[in-house]
């Protein structure tokens, strides 16, 4: 061993110690600042820390404190814990974190241990509750279920079993059965299947059907969530009983520990099973006892079967509960101890105290819980052996400060509180203030040590030299003294110091409050010198620790010896280099013995000295006890006390309650020796329960041993209750106490009835309650009297009781304190008092407070009569009178005190009658009236009772309405409206009525009807109509007069709304309303329902009146149609119903429709099946034949909608004999037979066996294969003049077929000319070629002629003679039908055939004639043409408004008329028909153009329609009529008088509104234009008006120019002719130059490039104002939504605004704003390009280039760029839209394909002005759209210059372009539109479309000029057609349109705008169309007219030269 290590190491241990000591002084001596304090917890850990590996886990702790505490995690032993890498670590704010970790890497130290989390500071340290970690690896588990072994009718329970190691962790969620049935736990206990709360499955009442069922439970880790079903399935084994069986428990255990928590709701199993089955009992031990009640069953416990369930446990649950269990055979038991465990919390009190040193503190631990099975305290984290709640410190030290704990636990918790105990500032712990120092010095000089303390109380200072204290001699003194200042001062003088002086002198300060001590070395030089040791006794077991006491300067070593020997000899000793001796754990044998210490210096002189140690044994105890059971009174016990060690002499002595026991009785000790004595208690009492200690003493120690005896003690009184007496109303106590072991538990009863004997408990209240064994009765009462029972019960002995009486002494009490009483003035009355309490009882009354003396008044009388309990007085008035109403008051006395109450007598009259009766209010069914209250009679009204009645019945017939007395206003309800009433009212009180008070009349206000129309009958007509008939409710129920009913109707069993219809009331008595309910669905249920009305409102509906109507024919057809073909004669068609909602009725049966499909066309031809099935089987049909077929359904209203054909081939069959068979001889040995194919073939023939025979001979058949293709065979090597037979058979791939008949030819020389073909019909189908076949034989060779139609045939183009002698004729057409004979002739004879030609062409145009029109409707008739040769098959019928798409819609053959529905009302259509049959379609019918019914809006009366005031004028627009065509809307506009332009107020005022103008100026003339829409067109109406002043007067109207007559006019141009005469000369002049100037320039500009505007219209295309039809067609259309549109009369006319522009072109998209400047719109001159070979543009050039009519300037120019302005928007320029206009056409500029115009009789020159119209240019591939009869699609590209971005590609505007007939038909579309809107191209809304619908893509799509005046129209040039598919360009910027000049007056305004471009000056032509590739079709204007009058230009070339009609139709303007 390293002694130098070791010594090092002890002295580092002995430094730390005076370092703890030396801080713990300083502590004590500075007290605290108030605001500091010991640690505190803020966030404990829990008890249990569970958690998963895989996700770990962190362990907060907090704590508070002044320092701020620093935390430590320690483990239960008080070591602190570290960071052990990845699997713990503490984290900087404390927590203690335990990381995810792997399986393999689980440490049981780190993950299954007890750790503690301690908080220091300066001023103690607090350890929190025991904190138990546990790590949970995740490992596969799997929970099993055993076979449960049951005997049938038992209930069972089946366990979930869990593996221990997961037991902790998962629970049972539930349990499933075989069937997927989930069981859970519920409340639900009467059922069979019962899942318990800890899991277990209860069934009752098992079955055999049960051994049958398997079941499973489901577990869930409560860590991971995992939830898993167990392994196996458990099931039920069930045994039948085989003879009685007592009860038995299973598992053999009689007693269960069951621990449940606080709250929760758990099971407690009996299993035992028995048969016959057995009944289960509970019960519960009380406490302590051995007796047991039975538990009472409520809704918190509950028991099925043998199992008893606990819900919300409460610790009072906890004890020892007992299950019997019993059946006829016998019984059995099971115990279980239940612990119902709350959780631990403990708190001290008081939590911090400062105490005074001396003083005593105390410190209780309050504690919640259970169980609590130890308390323990702690001072700053080590355990001070204290097990008690309370700590007491009698006298506090400085040591006592610090932090407390109290800790509370049980086996599954723990829980702690701490406190602080500060020291008081009332003293200061001892302080060395001055000390010596250490010294070394020669001998011989005196020394002075001086050591100078404080503290309070001041301390005494002491001297110790080597640890021996020193005392005053002649050497050494002495002395002290204290200073002023509190100090004391001590020294310590040595005379003439010596060597043996030397050595370790200490001064020690001394108080009552602590200790402080200083030492220091005087070293004095000399030889070693070691003072004498005194002796050491020391204790075994202890450490002896001695320094050895050496003198003598400088040593140089110490050493100790024991026995000679060098120490240390052994491990227990420890020797240091300064003279200690440590020796540990001394024992007697090893260490007692002498020690020497050897001093010794350098020289080699040394000093000795002895020390006698003496180890002493204290004495040992061997452990005692009573046993283990209680001790019962008067049993004798004893225990014996025995020193197993110790020392002698030992003295024993026995304590009781740590008192000697020579004081108690009983007791005897026998002394068995020198180390044993025995304690003897013969008679065992109550007294001698307590603690037994046996003391052992000897000179080493006193050590004692103490036990406990408990005795059962029988309970004995402390305090046994008396009979007591209570006052009434005071809180009573009664102590009932009693002792005995165990405590007894003390209960209360009271006796049943009057007498004691019978008792049942206490029922708790609020006012009865018993504590401690004290019964408390709060606010006693006499219902509280009585027996009462006080039971002491231990279980010990029978247990005590006693009965005592309880009375309640009551005062006098009056149940009534104040009552009033009533009489009839003149009645006898009787006043009575009953007064309850002790009797006797006195009692006397006063009147109004004055003693009441019979004596004195005859008229009353008082007598009293005796109760049970108490006594009544009466007081007897004989006749009340006025006087009488008074204050009586009876006083009752006895000798508990005394009571009165009082009676207010009244007495009491009949009221008067009620008065001033009115009416507040009146309705239909009630009435409010007032009335003034009458004088009540001395009582108080208690009612009103209102009569009324009828005015014509009499009083005796009344209603009543009883009115509550304290009220003057009642409602009388329940009357009937419209009827007179009588009405009174009567006052009444409790003496009687009063009379009636005058009567009012009144009259009740009509109401609603209150009854329902009856007699509803509901029937229907047809399909789509009902009729609905009924009659009025009842007269009573009308409530006013009936002015009709609303009938209303929707379609049942749905959630839709009535619509409802309005019939006016029929006054005939008694007679029916009807009304007919039409546009109904068919075959549908509706339900219906009726109310009447009058004036005021509506009645009640009737009830609902469902009904059918009549079953209409089926909308859809049956579906999945499908044929399978079954043999050559049967096909099986199938189907499927239609769907139940398209039947429109009950289906019936079904028709299959079929018939071969070449024949389908032809109804005549068609066949049908019915039947009742899906499917049916068609029979006796032709083999081998394609079939078409159609399925409908049929209903009882006809026949429904036909499916789509669908087609199937009968199989093939062998084929029918060839019709017909020629034998034609050739030559000598060759025959030539020919023949016809079989008439039914059955089949695709695959050859022809020809057969032949020599006649009359035995010869054999010879037959020879011919290909099907040929009709005839060659017979060759016959021998010659024999006749040969021969016939002929067809084979198809089924067989051959029938023969022929025989023919017998015979070979001859003369071979005649024959032919060998037959008669035959060909069917040629048009435009195909045909071939007629002449097979002809004869020698010489025939010759072969034909004749068509009679005629000799010679051949041409088309027709040619074959070599085979076949006529070819190639494109077949109509003219070709007819006979066709051949004629073959040679020298020998002659033989004709005949061939029948048919031709099948495609229909030719049909007859089409107007029927019918209505304002939506059309009605047309159509006939085929005559010379239709083919069967026609159907109509396609082509219609179209004006401004829309064609449509198209087939009409059957047999359909003589067909109705165009859904048309627009009052508006244009263009009509045609085409025919088609199996061919094709056919030529198009001549365009019938007609018109709807309807006209535009016709206008009001101005008074009716507006109205003015002084700023604003309301329109009323319902005073517009709608000429037929429902309105659409109203555009408004206006102005002042003097101003032009108009300002657009609304583009869109519906109809049914009134409109309001607002902002307008008083006193001032305006102008509104009003333009009404619908769909006929509009209508434009203006009116002045002048807005009133603001006063609301008028003003004068305005100055106008008087008219002028003739006379006037002439008169005042005379009167000027000097200013006449020169103008009209110089007008002249003018006129004539522009004359020639124009002649001269039509000369010479062959080649210029001016623009001919070639605008002949034909008859009628000249304005004609005569005709007023003409006048409605030539208006512009006002589009919607337009600010500001160019209507007649604004001075804004479109071309005139082109035509007076000033300045240069600016762009291709100018701008126009009227508001900037008029003048800026561009010129558009004439482009500088050569013509090209136009030589007759100027033909009608010049002779339209002055030709004016007036006022036709106001047309929209060609390629004119305009800016709209057409919504509010339009005031922002970023959101206006360009469009251009198209330039004119010549007509015969270029072949244009489909370009026809309008307006165009027969016969005239097609070169009208091509009009496209003003139209925006969207994008190109808008514009592709084929045409109605699928011809060609014309295509119209724009050029790039014109994509106009400012259009939006949504709106379909194309529509314009595409109409192109490719067949040369009339085909039109309308004519081009007169006003684009690019308002109408906005795709956000469907502005108008709902009001039109149909093919206006959008409203007013594009309004386009109207058709041509009732003349049929040639085509339509919308398109500019294939030969131009792109547009003319532009014309240059610098093209000038010549003569600008304007009309601005209204006529012009009024025109067409085609007549714009007639202006003066020639128009050259822009020469921008393409030429024509064909040079044949350029045909000139005159070619044209001829070809036309010969009728040889085709359509094509009318559709190619005809342009578009003759410019846009006006519309009127309305000036008002």
């Amino acid at each position: 061993m390293n002694m130098p290590n070791e010594r090092l190491k002890w002295l580092t241990l002995y430094a730390a110690v005076a370092l703890i000591v030396c801080g713990s002084q300083s502590l004590a001596a500075n007290p605290p600042d108030a605001d500091q304090k010991g640690p505190v917890f803020l966030k404990e850990p829990t008890n249990r820390i569970d958690f998963s590996n895989s996700t770990g886990a962190e362990i907060e702790c907090k704590s508070s404190g002044n320092p701020m505490p620093e935390i430590i995690w320690i483990r239960s032993d008080g070591t602190a814990v570290g960071d052990v890498p990845g699997l713990r670590q503490i984290s900087s704010d404390g927590k203690l974190v335990f990381p995810p970790f792997r399986a393999e890497d689980y440490r049981q130290e780190v993950h299954a241990q007890v750790y503690a989390c301690l908080a220091r500071n300066q001023f103690g340290s607090i350890i929190s509750r025991d904190v138990h970690v546990r790590a949970v690896v995740n490992q596969f588990y799997g929970a099993d279920i055993l076979m449960e072994y049951v005997i049938r009718g038992n209930a069972a329970v089946l366990k979930c079993s869990i593996p221990s190691f997961v037991a902790d962790f998962v629970r049972v969620e539930s349990w499933i059965d075989e069937e997927g049935t989930e069981l859970r736990p519920s409340e639900n206990y009467d059922g069979k299947y019962l899942v318990l709360p800890s899991g277990e499955l209860h069934i009752r009442e098992v079955g055999p059907e049960d051994g049958y069922k398997s079941y499973q439970c489901r577990t869930k880790h409560r860590l991971t969530g995992e939830t898993r079903l167990s392994a196996t399935k458990g099931r039920l084994v069930i045994t039948e009983p085989i003879g009685s069986k007592a009860p038995a428990v299973p598992t053999g255990v009689m007693v269960f520990q069951q621990h449940v928590p606080l709250l929760s709701t758990f099971a407690m199993l009996c299993q035992a099973q028995a048969f016959p089955v057995p009944v289960f009992r509970w019960y519960k031990f009380i406490e302590g006892t051995t007796r047991k009640q039975a538990v009472v069953l409520n809704d918190r416990v509950k028991q099925v079967s043998g199992t008893l369930i606990i819900k919300d446990a409460v610790v009072e649950d906890s004890g020892k509960y007992l299950c019997v269990v019993n059946n006829s055979v016998g019984g059995e038991s099971v115990e279980t101890v239940l612990t119902v465990t709350a959780p631990l919390s403990a708190k001290i009190d008081p939590p911090t105290q400062t105490v005074d040193f001396g003083r005593p503190a105390v410190f209780t631990c309050q504690y919640t819980g259970n169980p609590i099975k130890t308390v323990s305290w702690m001072k700053d984290g080590k355990a001070i052996g204290h097990s008690e709640p309370v700590l007491r410190i009698e006298s506090v030290k400085k040591e006592d400060k610090g932090m407390y704990q109290c800790f509370v636990r049980n086996d599954q918790e723990s829980a702690e509180a701490s406190a602080e105990l500060k020291l008081g500032g009332r003293f200061d712990p001892p302080v060395i203030r001055q000390a010596f120092q250490e010294e070394t010095m020669e001998p011989g000089p005196s020394v002075f040590l001086k050591c100078v303390a404080g503290g309070n109380p001041t301390p005494e200072i002491s001297w110790e030299l080597d640890g021996k204290k020193i005392a005053n001699n002649d050497r050494y003194q002495v002395g002290q003294y204290v200073t002023v200042n509190g100090d004391v001062v001590s020294y310590l003088n040595i005379t003439s110091v010596h060597a043996n002086d030397g050595g370790l002198y200490k001064c020690i300060a001394k108080s009552k409050v602590g200790v402080a001590e200083h030492s220091a070395k005087l070293n004095v030089y000399g030889l070693p010198y070691i003072r004498q040791m005194e002796k050491k006794a020391i204790v075994a077991g202890e450490t002896l620790i001695v320094t050895c006491p050496v003198a003598g300067y400088p040593i140089d070593s110490i050493v100790w010896e024991r026995d000679n020997r060098a120490l240390p000899i052994n491990r227990k000793q420890k020797v240091f280099p300064n003279g200690t001796l440590i020796i540990e754990n001394v024992e007697r044998n090893s260490d007692q013995a002498t020690y020497t210490c050897v001093a010794k210096n350098q020289e080699g002189y040394s000093a000795r000295g002895s020390l006698e140690v003496q180890v002493m044994v204290p004495p040992k105890i061997t452990p005692f006890t009573f046993g283990d059971e209680p001790t019962n009174v008067e049993d004798s016990v004893s225990v014996t006390c025995l020193i197993s060690s110790g020392d002698l002499p030992i003295d024993i002595e026995w304590l009781f309650n740590d008192f000697g026991i020579s004081s108690f009785s009983g007791m005897t000790v026998y002394r068995g020796g020198k180390r044993t004595s025995m304690l003897t208690i013969d008679n065992v009492h109550a007294r001698h329960a307590g603690k037994y200690s046996c003391r052992a003493k000897n000179h080493a120690a006193a050590v004692n041993y103490t036990t406990d005896l408990i005795v059962n003690v029988p309970p004995r009184w402390i305090l046994e209750p008396t009979d007591k007496a209570f006052a009434q109303g005071s809180d009573a106590k009664v102590e009932c106490k009693a002792d005995g072991f165990p405590k007894p538990q003390v209960t209360w009863k009271k006796a049943v009835g009057d007498t004691p004997g019978e008792y049942k408990d206490l029922k708790k209240s609020d006012n009865i309650r018993v504590e401690e064994g004290t019964l408390h009765v709060d606010n006693i009462q006499k219902t509280n009297e009585g027996y009462y029972l006080c039971e002491a019960i231990n279980g010990i002995g029978s247990g005590l009781s006693a009965v005592i009486m309880i009375s309640v002494q009551a005062p006098p009490e009056f149940t009534e304190k104040l009552r009033n009483q009533t009489a009839r003035r003149g009645e006898p009355a009787v006043l009575q008092c009953e007064a309850k309490g002790e009797k006797p009882i006195g009692i006397l009354w006063n009147m109004n407070n004055m003693r009441l003396d019979p004596k004195n008044d005859n008229r009353y009388t008082i007598r009293e009569e005796i109760l049970s309990t108490g006594v009544m007085s009466s007081l007897s008035i004989k006749r009340t009178e006025r006087s009488d109403s008074a204050l009586f008051t009876c006083v009752a006395t006895n000798a508990f005190g005394s009571d009165d109450a009082s009676i207010n007598m009244i007495v009491q009259e009949v009221p008067e009658m009620p008065y001033a009766l009115k009416v507040l209010d009146k309705s239909g069914r009630s009435v409010q009236l007032s009335w003034a209250q009458p004088y009540d009679g001395n009582s108080p009204l208690d009612r009103y009772i209102i009569e009324f009645k009828r005015s014509r019945a009499s009083w005796t017939e009344i209603d009543r309405v009883i009115v509550p007395g304290h009220t003057t206003e009642a409602q009388v309800q329940k009357l009937s409206p419209a009827t007179t009433y009588n009405i009174r009212i009567v006052a009444e009180n409790a003496i009687g009525t009063s009379q009636s008070s005058e009567a009012v009349t009144i009259i009740t206000a009509e109401e609603a009807p209150s009854g329902k129309p009856q007699n509803i009958k509901v029937e229907p007509v047809n399909q789509t109509t009902m009729r609905v008939t009924w009659k009025p409710p009842p007269r009573t129920e009308w409530n006013g007069e009936i002015l009709g009913y609303y009938v209303g109707y929707k379609l049942s069993n749905t959630n839709s709304s009535y619509v409802f219809e309005t019939i006016n009331f029929i006054t005939e008595e008694g007679k029916e309303h009807n009304l007919e309910l039409q546009n109904l669905r068919v075959y549908t249920q509706y339900s219906v329902v009726i109310q009447a009305f009058n004036k005021i409102g509506a009645g009640p509906l009737s009830e609902e009146e469902k009904q059918f109507t009549a079953e209409g024919t089926p909308s859809q057809p049956p579906s999945d149609t499908a044929c399978t073909t079954l043999t050559s004669q049967t096909i099986r068609v199938g189907w499927v119903s239609p769907p139940l909602e398209s039947a429109n009725g009950v289906i019936k049966t079904y028709k299959v429709v079929y018939a071969p499909s070449d024949e389908w066309y032809d109804e005549t031809k068609r066949h049908y099946k019915k039947t009742a099935s899906s499917d049916t089987v068609l029979h006796g049909l032709k083999k081998y034949t394609n079939y078409t077929m159609q399925v409908l359904a049929t209903t009882a209203g006809g026949d429904g909608v036909r499916s789509v054909p669908i087609h199937c081939q009968t199989e093939p069959d062998v084929p029918e004999a060839p019709t017909d068979v020629k034998a034609l001889v050739m030559g000598n040995a060759a025959i030539l037979v020919s023949w016809r194919p079989p008439a039914q073939p059955n089949g695709i023939i695959t050859q022809y066996t020809v057969y032949s025979k020599a006649e009359g001979a035995e010869t054999e058949t010879k037959t020879q294969k011919v290909p099907h293709y040929q009709m005839s065979f060659e017979a060759t090597e016959l021998e010659k003049n024999k006749p040969y037979e021969f016939w002929v058979t067809a084979s198809t791939t089924i067989g051959e077929g029938q023969q022929s008949k025989s023919i017998v030819a015979m070979p001859s020389d003369q071979v005649p000319a024959k032919i060998a073909s037959f008669d035959d019909t060909f069917t040629a189908t048009f435009k195909e070629d045909a071939k007629m076949p002449c097979l002809a034989v004869g020698a010489p060779q025939p010759e072969i002629t034909w004749k068509i139609k009679g005629v000799e045939f010679s051949a041409n183009d088309r027709m040619r003679l074959l070599p085979d002698g076949s006529l070819l004729i190639k494109s077949v057409n109509r003219q070709d039908a007819g006979d066709y004979s051949c004629h073959a002739e040679n020298s020998i004879a002659k033989d004709s055939i005949t061939h029948k030609l048919i031709v099948l062409a495609p229909p030719q145009s049909p007859h089409v004639t107007l029927s019918a029109t209505t304002t939506d409707a059309l009605t047309v008739k159509l006939k085929p043409h005559e010379g239709d040769t083919a069967p026609l098959h159907g109509y396609t019928l082509h219609y179209k408004p004006e401004f829309g798409e064609w449509e198209t819609s087939e009409v059957s053959v047999d359909s003589q008329k067909h109705n165009i529905e859904g048309l627009f009302c009052g508006s244009r259509y263009q009509v045609y028909a085409t025919g088609f049959n199996n061919i094709g379609a056919g030529e198009a019918s001549d365009i019938l153009n007609t018109r709807t019914k309807g006209q535009k809006p016709k206008l009001p009366e101005k008074p009716r329609f507006i109205e003015v005031s002084s700023n604003s004028v309301s329109l009323h627009f319902k005073a517009w009529k709608d000429g037929g065509c429902p309105m659409s809307h109203f555009v408004v506009e206006s102005k002042k008088r003097d101003q032009i332009e108009w300002n657009q107020i609304s583009n869109n005022v519906k109809p049914d509104n009134n409109y309001v103008v607002l902002d307008l100026e008083p006193a001032t003339w305006y102008n509104l234009r009003i333009t009404a829409h619908n769909s006929a067109g509009f209508t434009v109406a203006e009116y002045d008006f002048a807005t009133l002043t603001v006063t609301g007067g008028t003003i004068a109207p305005s100055r106008d120019l008087p008219e002028l007559s003739a006379e006037d006019t002439i008169r005042i141009i005379l009167s000027n002719l000097n200013l006449v005469v020169p103008v009209v000369a110089a007008l002249l002049v003018i006129i004539i130059a522009i004359i020639v100037i124009c002649i001269l320039r039509s000369k010479g500009n062959h080649h210029k490039d001016d623009v001919v505007y070639n605008q002949t219209m034909g008859p009628g295309a000249t304005l004609d104002k005569r005709r007023p039809d003409l006048r409605d067609e030539l208006g512009y259309i006002a589009p919607p939504n337009r600010k500001l549109p160019p209507v007649p009369g604004s001075n804004y006319n479109t071309c005139d605004r082109i035509k007076r522009g000033r300045g240069g072109l600016r762009s291709n998209h100018s701008t126009w704003d009227p508001r900037r400047n008029p003048n800026l719109y561009e010129e558009l001159k004439a482009p500088p390009v050569p013509m090209h070979g136009n030589h007759y543009g100027h033909a009608h050039g010049n002779a339209e280039c002055h030709y004016r009519h007036p006022g036709m300037e106001d047309e929209i120019c060609p390629y004119a760029t305009f800016h709209l302005l057409g919504f509010r928007e339009e005031m922002d320029p970023t959101k206006a839209m360009n469009f251009q206009t198209f330039p004119h056409q010549n007509g015969h500029a270029g072949p244009v394909p489909g370009h026809a115009g309008t307006m165009l009789p027969p016969g005239h020159p097609g070169h009208v002005h091509s009009r496209s119209g003003s139209q925006s240019m969207p994008r190109a591939n808008r514009y592709q759209r084929k045409n109605s009869q699928g011809g060609q699609s014309s295509i119209y590209t724009p050029a790039p210059e014109y994509d106009d971005p400012a259009n939006c590609a949504e709106e379909d505007q194309y529509r314009r372009y595409t109409r192109v007939n490719s067949q040369g038909g009339s085909l039109y579309s309308g004519p081009g539109p007169e006003y684009d809107d690019p308002a109408n191209c906005a795709p956000e809304e469907d502005q108008y479309g709902s009001q039109y619908g149909g093919p206006y893509g959008q409203p007013y799509d594009h309004y386009g000029s109207r058709g041509s005046m009732g003349r049929r129209s040639i085509g339509s040039a919308r398109n500019p057609g294939n030969g131009s598919p792109e547009p003319p360009p532009p014309p240059p910027r610098n093209h000038d349109m010549s003569n600008s000049s304007f009309n601005d007056s209204k006529e012009s305004n009024e025109i067409s705008e085609a007549e714009c471009d007639r202006d003066h000056g020639p128009r050259g032509n822009y020469g921008a169309v393409k030429r024509s590739p064909q040079p044949k079709d350029q045909r000139t204007t005159e070619e044209m007219r001829k070809l036309i009058e010969r009728n040889e230009t085709g359509p094509k070339q009318l559709q190619l030269q005809q342009t578009n009609g003759a410019g846009f139709t006006a519309y009127d303007t309305m000036a008002v």
